[in-house]
């Protein structure tokens, strides 16, 4: 995996394609080992994987909230950071579905970068659809697999789902590790409730739906529910842990990847997490 380096001085001959990881805010802030987890994947998928600096925010909740000029400034940054990429991969259907579906809306009155914004938009993938519909993965090899995974159920985030149509891909993957059940809640498909700023906005309304979110949850009887988005994570492992319930949290790239050492989100450290 290379750094901070522009895509284009990563080219040789042969070579792998390239992906740019954008990390995501909450990624990068909240939950790093995401980012991590999502690069050996990209990688086990025969990908040539590089983290653009010029990459911050995808301006998403700029977007929604109707600050047209600043998600317009974030949409030509990450644009012109991810040029000389072959993919760009994002682990969050949230953020993926911001770069594919808005960008090219909201440059396209651009001079200068209206028309690289639909290219750039037919690149972008989230990860979980880019291994399984892009790059052909069927199962996850057997050197990421790592401990037992137990019993899981699947969280399907609105964007994701509803924008990009990620829904069996994760399921694929899953359902090929060893020691691994999938159990499938009611409503899976169902908000939790987060919506970004939505849950800032009309917080009794984003609890009500959350508190449904973590019944169905409980009721699938599982030890750990997993999503592909960390903002529903954060929300769904919130009301768990404050309802008392022993379920923990983790980003599905996390388990593809054999991360078990990394505790679960929300989850208390220990002086062995710290190092």
């Amino acid at each position: 995996m290379t750094g901070d380096q522009s895509p284009a001085s990563r080219r040789s001959t042969p070579r792998r394609p390239l992906a740019g990881l954008f990390v995501t805010c909450l990624v990068d802030v909240v939950r790093p080992s995401i980012g991590f987890a999502a690069a050996k994947l990209i990688e086990a998928a025969g990908c040539e994987v590089t983290v653009p600096g010029g990459q911050t925010c995808c301006g998403q909740p700029a977007y929604n909230s109707g600050d047209r000029a600043d998600a317009r400034a974030l949409a030509r940054q990450t644009v012109i950071a991810f040029r000389g990429c072959d993919y760009v991969v994002a682990p969050s259907g949230s953020c993926a579905g911001m770069l594919k579906k808005h960008y090219p809306l909201l440059l396209a009155d651009d001079p200068e970068l209206a028309e690289e914004a639909r290219r750039f938009a037919g690149r972008v993938h989230e990860l979980v659809s880019f291994l399984v519909d892009v790059r052909g993965m069927t199962e996850v090899p057997a050197a990421l697999q790592s401990g037992a995974p137990g019993r899981v159920t699947y969280h399907d985030s609105c964007s994701g789902l509803r924008e990009l149509g990620v829904k069996q891909q994760p399921r694929q993957l899953l359902t090929s590790i060893k020691g691994l059940e999938l159990v499938e809640m009611a409503d899976s498909e169902i908000c939790c409730g987060f919506g970004g700023t939505f849950s800032v906005k009309f917080p009794d309304i984003s609890n009500a739906m959350v508190e449904n979110k973590t019944e169905r949850i409980a009721a699938a009887g599982p030890t750990m529910v997993l999503a592909g988005d960390l903002g529903c994570l954060l929300n769904m492992a919130g009301k768990l842990a404050r309802e008392g319930r022993d379920i923990g949290a983790r980003h599905v790239a996390e388990v593809l990847a054999g991360d078990d050492s990394t505790p679960p989100i929300g989850a208390p450290m220990t002086d062995r997490d710290r190092g």
